[in-house]
């Protein structure tokens, strides 16, 4: 079994590229694993943000 990767809201959003309102928003709506260590410190599970990344039908990159 796989050791859990933990990152920040900001670091989850330079890496996927939007802005950390988005991060929010997609913890919200349940499609990304997030924790909270204490009143705020909050922490995404990076494999769940991997996961939740999805190809596009019919886009040729």
């Amino acid at each position: 079994m796989s050791e859990t990767r933990w990152g920040s809201i900001a670091e989850v959003a330079v890496a996927m590229g939007v802005s950390t309102d988005t991060v929010r928003r997609r913890i919200t709506d349940g499609s990304i694993r997030a924790v909270k260590f204490g009143p705020r410190l909050i922490r995404v599970d990076m494999t769940s943000v991997e996961k939740s990344m999805r190809p596009m039908a019919g886009y040729a990159a």
